[in-house]
């Protein structure tokens, strides 16, 4: 009998009816002794993953026939935590008392031991540690006698760790340091560490961004051995380079990006004809210069995206690369995989071409000077040649952004917010960030782009990244429904529910004083956007086929799929052997590049927290106007107007009433004078504290 974790798991549901040790297992099975070894080591790694428990006495049984779950922890500052399950059921609370040593992160076995018991969520106690996921952490160091403790940066570490004198490493009270766990916590001892690097004082700003970094685990310098590897890269192009590729050279492209931006991974082109619109959509080659297995390519693919942040990036690759080699710079030739895609006016897409080309980009266009372009014309004559194309580009742009919204993509209305720095590191200003015919025109071209790629590799049956968005869950969608309902708005039975609904839902909101609310529930009832292996199809954009192609200078996941699209150019199909292989490579890199794309939030995430908070930190006293962000049965989030920037109301300063926390319905209502604060509504408040060291901003109501 050939055996897999599958089939050992279908066998212990079918013919178990209790927890049994080893021995009895083989037999109840009927697992033969040839197959022994490779038995245990299944049942071991079962074990460790959760999907069996080994109970005391060396028996296993099945954990949901013992009121038993396995998931990560989710630690809180106040010292509980809660159990993380996958899909729909709830997260299960965890008491102080019943944490069993257990930190945040970690994952563990829990036993329930009480359903809804005067909670949202069932309770339960930690039985088991299946895995320590926290061997480093970050913290401010405080000084006791000769030992020391540490206060870690990340509050979900509820819990301080103990630092012997010996393994203090000189540091100083307020000072940050990174701490490696050498003893981890029990139900009566706190974790102890050592320090294994001093960071510098808790206030220098430089200090707390190495922090974040440090935190996340981010990885800021390059090892030495990818170092060489970049030195010998050089913008040159061979003979028989230029022999195998198309010349573009003398063809009008150009790039369009921010006013910041240094690394360009594509540049563009358009020509019309009477019925049709050829575009040219140009992409950095960087796997010409990457090679797989390669230290650049281990490097990439440990990091698996660029992180940026308001002062700084830290790249997927070296800056030889993303600044120069590989950056569509102006009056440079550079090596480029392209995608010629030919509409007709309706925006349809008649025929396509992806091939390896040479391309020199003519001008390096800023959104806000196209967009003005567009807007006021040529004032300056300096772009006769060019302005017609750019006219061409806003006309297909907006026949394409039609077109998609009519097919089924969801345009959420949230603004993002933009934190500008001064040249010596403080803040200037909050604002929202800039969103212009120059952005649509980008956005629905880089889009075709990726959705053509992801549509010709499918018709070749071909392994590849999809980059996914799932279904919403019917009830989620349901209570959103519900939700939208109390301001009048009507979604189809829940089974009927199709992304076309949620946007017309969204359009007939625009500019209304629910628009805010129905957009930010809507949003948090979608499931997050991953890379996959699999093709379940692009739900918010209301794809079938969709993958990354147009940004291999900061997304492994557009590296790699440039990597298939070359192994099998001009090949309709690869072999039952081939697929295989790719297809093992598709799912770990897919997996990888979720991974890093989560940590590259946080860190973006955590870094624009600690901004807001310090150019909030001498407003304290001022008044705002704003809006409910986000309702919690601890208090409700506020989104300051102009300044972009939440704070909290704690609802122990709202002390007119008992207030009550009604989940579903986004809202803390007053048990006796009905008073109710819900997602959305515009308040006013004042900027009570600020919190540096925890990046909170309290506020208090403003009832005149």
């Amino acid at each position: 009998m050939e055996l897999s974790e599958a089939i050992v798991l279908k066998l212990l549901h079918e013919k178990t009816s209790r927890p049994m040790k080893f021995s009895e297992l083989m037999k109840t099975l009927g697992i033969p002794e040839t197959q022994r070894r490779e038995f245990r080591h299944l049942i071991k790694d079962l074990a460790n993953e959760g999907s069996v428990v080994k109970l005391r006495g060396g028996r296993y049984g099945l954990p949901d026939e013992m009121s038993l779950v396995s998931g990560q922890l989710h630690g809180h500052p106040d010292g509980y935590g809660f159990l993380i399950r996958e899909g729909d059921e709830p997260d299960i609370y965890i008491s102080r008392q019943k944490m069993g040593g257990a930190m945040h992160q970690d994952k563990i076995v829990v036993r329930i031991e009480s359903q809804y018991r005067g909670f949202s969520r069932p309770e339960g106690r930690v039985i088991r540690i299946l895995e320590r996921r926290t061997q480093k952490m970050v913290g401010l160091f405080e000084a006791l006698n000769r030992d020391g403790w540490v206060v870690p940066s990340d509050a979900k570490y509820f819990q301080d760790v103990f630092i012997p004198g010996k393994d203090t490493l000189d540091a100083k009270s307020n000072e940050m340091v990174r701490v490696e766990i050498v003893d981890y916590p029990t139900r009566h001892h706190p974790p102890v560490g050592r320090v294994v690097e001093v960071l510098g004082p808790a206030d220098d700003p430089e200090v707390e961004l190495r922090s974040i970094f440090h935190k996340h685990e981010a990885r800021q310098e390059f090892p030495p051995k990818v170092e060489r590897q970049v030195k010998k890269l050089s913008l040159a192009i061979s003979d028989e380079e230029r022999a195998r590729r198309r010349d573009l050279t003398d063809d009008l492209i150009f790039t369009i990006d921010g006013e910041r931006s240094k690394d360009f991974d594509d540049a563009v082109t358009l020509t019309r004809e009477k019925d049709t619109y050829r575009l040219g959509v140009h992409i950095a080659d960087v796997s010409h210069y990457v090679i797989e297995g390669s230290p650049l390519d281990e490097e990439a693919f440990l990091r698996g995206t660029s992180i940026y942040y308001a002062e700084g990036v830290i790249p997927m690759l070296p800056f030889k690369l993303s600044n120069e080699v590989c950056s569509l710079r102006p009056n440079e030739e550079h090596l480029t995989l392209s995608a010629d895609i030919v509409f007709n006016k309706k925006g349809e897409v008649i025929d396509y071409e992806i091939y390896d080309s040479i391309i020199e980009s003519k001008i390096r266009f800023t959104y806000t000077q196209v967009a003005s372009l567009l807007e006021d014309g040529d004032l300056e004559g300096r772009f006769t040649e060019v302005l017609p194309m750019l006219k061409d580009m806003e006309q297909l742009s907006r026949t394409l952004r039609k077109k998609r919204f009519q097919e089924g993509s969801v345009d959420f209305n949230v603004p993002e917010a933009e934190i500008l720095m001064t040249p010596d590191g403080y803040i200037q200003t909050i604002r929202k960030a800039p969103h212009n015919i120059a952005h649509e025109i980008i956005e629905e071209f880089m889009l075709s782009a990726n959705r053509v790629v992801a549509e010709d590799l499918t018709k070749k049956s071909l392994p590849v990244i999809h980059r996914i968005h799932e279904e919403p869950d019917a009830d989620r969608l349901q209570r959103f429904g519900e939700f939208a309902q109390d301001f009048g708005y009507r979604l189809p039975s829940q089974r009927q529910v199709k992304s076309t609904h949620l946007q017309k839902l969204l359009e007939r909101a625009r500019d209304k004083p629910e628009e805010r609310a129905l957009n930010y529930v809507l949003l948090r009832s979608m499931k997050k956007a991953v890379y996959s292996e699999k093709d379940p199809g692009h739900y918010c954009l209301g794809f079938q086929h969709y993958t990354h192609f147009t940004s291999p200078i900061r997304r492994y996941p557009d590296l790699f799929t440039h990597r298939v699209i070359k192994q099998f150019h001009g090949r309709k199909k690869c072999s039952l052997k081939e697929r295989k292989q790719l297809m093992a490579k598709t799912a770990e890199a897919a997996e990888q590049s979720t991974s890093m794309e989560i940590k590259a939030m946080g860190v973006e995430r955590e870094i624009s927290d600690l901004r807001r908070v310090q150019f909030m930190a001498d407003k304290i006293g001022q008044t705002y106007k704003g809006f409910i962000s986000n309702v919690t049965s601890f208090g409700f989030f506020v989104e300051l107007a102009d300044v972009f920037v939440e704070g909290l109301v704690r609802v122990s300063t709202l002390a007119d009433d008992y207030y009550i926390f009604y989940e579903h319905e986004h809202a803390l209502k007053g048990q006796h004078k009905h008073k109710a604060y819900r997602l959305g509504d515009a308040v006013k408040v004042r900027v009570q504290r600020v919190d540096l060291a925890k990046k909170q901003i309290d506020l208090a109501l403003v009832t005149r």
